[in-house]
């Protein structure tokens, strides 16, 4: 590699890097769900099959060591930029055959699998390669570029599924949208195989598998006795009890026909309200959020931070309710929705860096800190569907702001501050990026 290659300002990968990071993300939390919705799969299904996807960002941590043992980590990146681009090229194939459902539920477990260890290595290669100047630096674009992915995403491929539903069918239309994405991705894994830093692994240890086996071995025990982790785990599952079943029923909803209490919005419709004016009030609320929180500090801020990630769910229960139709009025509630979800979720991002992770092993126990918040996230997204079917869009959304409940209670008797050690090492994860894991 030429020392041309090597000196490429950030500015040449940092944005491309985290662009990739967030399209894999999005293609299985909200592209998925409205293919299926779009296809005719009901609710109650969507929800299981998306929340059993989503898994493989649970468990993560526990693989993420070994990818020590490879050369680079530019080469995993790279390796599994491709592979996930090829797999959703492989969902695209999959919407053809006769069984499509089954099998474009398993490729789209790959694509988790690959997007989820592409992440570790990602933000690894990210410390790796830069200053903690550097990564303050372009700690911004990390996060700006991530929820890139959500506005391309459900701005751009949703709205464009919605044309093509109307020109080409609906088949035909989600074939192009993962077509679009299989290329996206192989064409980002190409770019960076020329613009990435090499971040090679290094060489001293023991570098065997027995050897990082036993490392995660030690890191899992010190993890578990923390004093107090499993009234944090518990607070950590419990904080997206409301949220992750409104983020999962909450796009259906609009989608259904107004006769089964739906909205009976177009799938292109919902694309505009949720991916423009709805990505940018989440961005907007998730830095107010980082401030108001280092205004308060954690400790007073918890209570209003949860406040703020559920009581805007109330639009839900006005939407249902009252069943508008115009595109502002709707398009006004869910952007206020979106707002107290980004302000709100910075509370958990920074219980889980300031309160949990901090000690011999910083970074690996936030890993696992966002692991089991993830497991909080797929625990209720799965119920969420069988909730909504047996009360009804209406009442489901009052039970979403009554399982906010007990982590409002529960955060009020917990420490909001660190009783593990006092010159814990940085935590390596920034809040913009971090909030929409």
């Amino acid at each position: 590699m030429t020392t041309a290659q090597l000196n490429k300002s950030p500015l040449f990968w940092v944005p491309t890097l985290y662009l990739a990071q967030g399209l894999p993300f999005y293609a299985i939390a909200v592209i998925a769900a409205q293919m299926f919705k779009s296809m005719g799969v009901a609710n109650d299904d969507i929800a299981h099959w998306t929340a059993a996807i989503g898994t493989a960002w649970i468990f993560k941590p526990l693989w993420s060591p070994f990818l020590e043992l490879a050369p680079s980590k530019k080469l995993v990146v790279v390796t599994f930029q491709v592979v996930g681009g090829i797999c959703m090229g492989l969902v695209a194939l999959t919407l053809q055959l006769p069984a499509w459902f089954a099998a474009c539920v398993a490729m789209l477990w790959l694509v988790a699998i690959s997007a989820a260890t592409h992440d570790i290595a990602c933000d690894g290669l990210y410390i790796a390669s830069l200053s903690k100047k550097q990564q303050a630096q372009y700690a911004g674009w990390t996060g700006t570029f991530f929820n890139a992915g959500r506005f391309i995403s459900m701005g751009g491929l949703v709205i464009l599924a919605g044309y093509l539903e109307k020109t080409q069918g609906v088949t035909a239309a989600w074939t192009i949208i993962f077509g679009i994405l299989a290329a996206s991705m192989i064409a980002l894994g190409l770019y960076h195989s020329w613009a990435l830093p090499p971040a090679k692994n290094a060489a001293g240890g023991d570098r065997t598998v027995a050897g990082v086996a036993r490392t995660l071995q030690e890191v899992i025990v010190d993890y578990v006795n923390k004093p107090g982790i499993w009234v944090s785990i518990l607070f950590i599952i419990l904080f997206r009890a409301g949220e992750a079943q409104v983020q999962t029923i909450g796009p259906l909803f609009l989608r259904d026909a107004i006769d089964k209490g739906g909205l009976g919005l177009t799938t292109a419709q919902v694309g505009i309200v949720y991916g423009t004016s709805g990505t940018i009030a989440f961005i907007v609320g998730s830095i107010a959020g980082g401030y108001f929180t280092s205004w308060l500090g954690l400790r007073r801020a918890i209570l209003p931070l949860i406040l703020a990630v559920n009581l805007p769910n109330l639009v839900f229960w006005y939407l249902s309710t009252w069943h508008p139709q115009d595109l502002v009025i709707i398009g006004t509630a869910l952007s206020l929705e979106m707002f107290g979800y980004g302000f709100g979720f910075v509370g958990i991002i920074l219980y889980m860096m300031q309160v949990v992770a901090p000690g011999k092993y910083t970074t690996a126990h936030y890993a696992f800190s966002t692991g089991i918040m993830q497991l909080g996230f797929v625990l209720f997204k799965w119920i969420s569907g069988d909730m909504q079917k047996a009360l009804g869009y209406q009442h489901f959304f009052v039970w979403v702001l009554l399982a906010a409940i007990p982590v409002a209670i529960l955060s009020q008797f917990i420490p909001m501050d660190s009783r593990i050690t006092e010159d814990a090492e940085a935590p390596a994860a920034d809040t913009d990026k971090a909030a929409v894991i």
